[in-house]
């Protein structure tokens, strides 16, 4: 059997036809979010896909639109005016996974941040479980050279 993850797998930038799959694969990452009105999904979807520096990335593969990436990519007045960026919402069909395609989209993302003169690209995970972050680390990711911290709005 041919490795998938090297035949007919392509990363390329989401477009208008994609909504329902990035929202089909957006179910997987976080099930309990609540759905959105088709309004503001659109409303939301439009504003990613032509806003600047925003990039919604998606992995074909034998015809269907399989994992997608958000790579958001940010000006910077250091390291001689080099832009960062930060990848976002990784995920890869579950019935698809553990057969290479996420490192695929990973591979296609960072090229796009290479292309685009960045200097670093970080992520942060939520995800406690191990094989998740041997994943990040074999995609070339580090988890010692930066801590992260969140903080959200206080719910009152």
């Amino acid at each position: 059997m041919a490795d998938p993850s090297r035949s007919s797998a392509d990363v390329r930038e989401a477009g208008p036809n994609d909504l329902a799959t990035v929202l089909r694969l957006y179910r997987q990452l976080h099930p309990t979010d609540p759905e959105l009105p088709d309004e503001q999904s659109a409303e939301a979807y439009a504003t990613i896909l032509r806003t600047p520096g925003m990039h919604l990335l998606v992995l074909e593969h034998g015809g269907a639109v399989v994992a997608t990436t958000y790579l958001n990519l940010i000006p910077n007045l250091t390291r001689g005016a080099a832009p960062y960026a930060v990848i976002e919402n990784v995920v890869v069909d579950a019935g698809l996974r553990g057969r290479g395609l996420g490192q695929r989209i990973m591979a296609g993302t960072l090229q796009a941040a290479w292309d685009a003169g960045c200097y670093k690209v970080m992520l942060s995970t939520g995800s406690r479980t191990p094989a998740t972050h041997a994943f990040y680390r074999r995609c070339g990711f580090s988890g010692d050279e930066k801590t992260a911290y969140v903080v959200r709005p206080a719910r009152g």
